[in-house]
């Protein structure tokens, strides 16, 4: 058979995936801090797209100051010269009889007067001029605006800048402060050095030995324990301070491990000491503080913004709306889209214009499609789980991807996309919409099967209500769970315990009884 080269036709069906389907999937699963971060390059790189003014916003239009503004309200806000046509006396003697007040301390009018205008219509110059009010003797600026408030605010000063002024006093040799503020540079926000002391010095190219001096100079800064590399060393260098670092102490804080385990028999015989001393060294453990920089802050805070808004509603149900804070606000504006088209004469000018336009309509419409899909995935939420809003956590259904994409008509990585960072705002609280979103536990009975959140809530609530002579084990909780129609294994007990970070049962007594002793001595 001979090899030869051909066409040949073929009919298919693909799915291709143009740029706007995969900025919609991208649109779908951003959060509304990221959402905000794209329209923000996006308004910027398209000259069509504007962002919309929200509800507390002022357009130039609607200002206080403008005429249409005070017509509308019916009222007129004070004119240039309306001060001057009170004439008031600007005698000192005369404004403290008229204003019951000592004027010996008020100080004078300086800076140049807004206008003339107030002085000539006031009789004999004796009306106060404008620059009294609004100037800057007045805590106004020159022309008039008012003060920058926001330069008078005091900036917080942060953890680095603190131990850099400490540095600065604390070093007269500029090398030793050339170390010293690399070793600072290598200092997270907690306070610890995370940052390899070698690893600086060879950057440096200086002796591991006088690195390791600078920071011990470093260490002795406010606050107590920073510049540590481990939790050991912060709490050593806290203990020193104090003048507590006694050989007990410091076999006990060699230990830590033992003192998480709360194993006080075993730490006695390592420090050589009775049970009493124990118990007094782990109450003065508790006084020392972990993370140094915590008095400093940390990084920026995001506030959470819930996308969805739940309430409940007068027949008995629930009203399910998206929070219109939330939502991005961008409009295209056709009329400059339209008058710049008409002034474009070259083609690469109006191919420029035309993406323009077409890439703001597709985004317009994608936020459109966004908004519409959370609400719809939000609203079969809230109706599949109404009995939690209405009775709590123990009441949550098993709930999977596929029940909300049939119910409304949707592939199931639609659904995955638009519960992925989302949050709603419910009477019982602020929960990402995949907290609705869990396994489902067989019943001993065969009925209905309970939410996998459930089930750990319950084995939370028994642990808490646990007395130091009522501990319960693993198996002690699969008993009780099956004794509530609970079908568990001992292993899927322990699973949930580890995922809400609760020790085991020998741990918790260890820590109950040492807790009993502390509060007792």
């Amino acid at each position: 058979m001979a090899i030869s080269t051909k066409l040949m036709m073929r009919q298919g069906q693909a799915l291709v995936m143009t740029p706007q389907l995969l900025q919609a999937i991208k649109l779908l699963q951003f959060s509304n801090v990221e959402l905000a971060a794209f329209l923000h390059d996006e308004l910027e790189r398209n000259p069509l797209l504007e962002a919309q003014e929200g509800d507390g916003g002022v357009d130039a239009a609607e200002s206080p100051g403008s005429d249409e503004s005070s017509a509308a309200d019916g009222f007129e806000g004070p004119q240039e010269g309306d001060w001057a046509r009170q004439e008031l006396a600007v005698d000192s003697a005369t404004l403290s009889a008229d204003l019951g007040a000592d004027m010996s301390n008020a100080f004078e009018a300086e800076g140049p007067a807004v206008g003339d205008r107030a002085r000539d219509e006031a009789p004999d110059g004796a009306g106060l001029s404008a620059t009294s009010w609004t100037g800057a003797a007045g805590g106004g600026s020159a022309d008039g605006e008012a003060p920058n408030l926001e330069a008078y605010i005091a900036d917080r000063q942060n953890l680095h800048e603190h131990l850099a002024e400490q540095l600065a006093l604390a070093c007269a040799d500029p090398r030793h402060r050339f170390i010293g503020q690399s070793v600072i540079d290598g200092i997270d926000e907690s306070g610890y050095l995370r940052e390899d002391l070698g690893e600086i010095a060879a950057r440096l190219e200086a002796d591991i030995a006088e690195a390791e001096r600078v920071l011990a100079i470093i260490q002795t800064f406010d606050p107590s324990g920073v510049g540590a590399r481990d939790l050991a060393e912060c709490l050593a260098i806290q203990l020193k301070e104090r003048d507590r670092y006694d050989p007990a102490m410091q076999a006990f804080i060699a230990n830590l491990p033992l003192v998480a385990r709360r194993d006080f028999a075993q730490l006695a015989k390592l420090c050589g000491v009775d049970h009493e001393d124990i118990v007094d060294m782990a109450t003065e453990l508790r006084r020392l503080e972990p993370k140094p920089g915590r008095a400093f802050g940390g990084a920026p805070i995001q506030p959470l913004v819930a996308d969805v808004i739940v309430r409940a509603a007068a027949d008995g149900g629930w009203n399910v709306e998206l929070n219109v804070d939330a939502l991005p606000r961008v409009l295209v504006n056709h009329s400059y889209a339209a008058q710049v088209s008409a002034t474009a004469t070259g083609a690469t000018d109006k191919s420029f214009i035309s993406n323009c336009l077409q890439n703001a309509n597709w985004l317009t419409k994608s936020l459109e499609q966004r908004a519409r899909t959370i609400l719809r995935v939000a609203s079969e939420i809230v109706r599949l789980q109404d009995a939690f809003l209405t009775h709590g956590v123990e009441h949550l259904r098993p709930l999977n991807l596929r029940t909300v994409a049939d119910a409304i008509g949707m592939h199931e990585s639609t659904v995955s996309r638009v519960t992925s960072n989302k949050y709603m705002m419910t009477p019982r609280g602020v929960f990402e919409l995949k907290y609705f979103f869990s396994a489902s536990i067989a019943t001993t009975s065969g009925g209905a099967a309970h939410s996998a959140e459930a089930v750990r809530f319950r084995i939370k609530q028994m642990i808490d209500r646990e007395t130091p002579d009522d501990i319960l084990s693993d198996d002690a909780i699969v008993e009780r769970l099956k004794a509530n129609d609970i079908d568990i294994a001992r292993r899927t007990v322990a699973k949930y315990r580890d995922s809400l970070r609760i020790p085991s049962s020998v741990d918790r007594r260890r820590a109950k009884l040492a807790q009993t002793r502390i509060t007792a001595h």
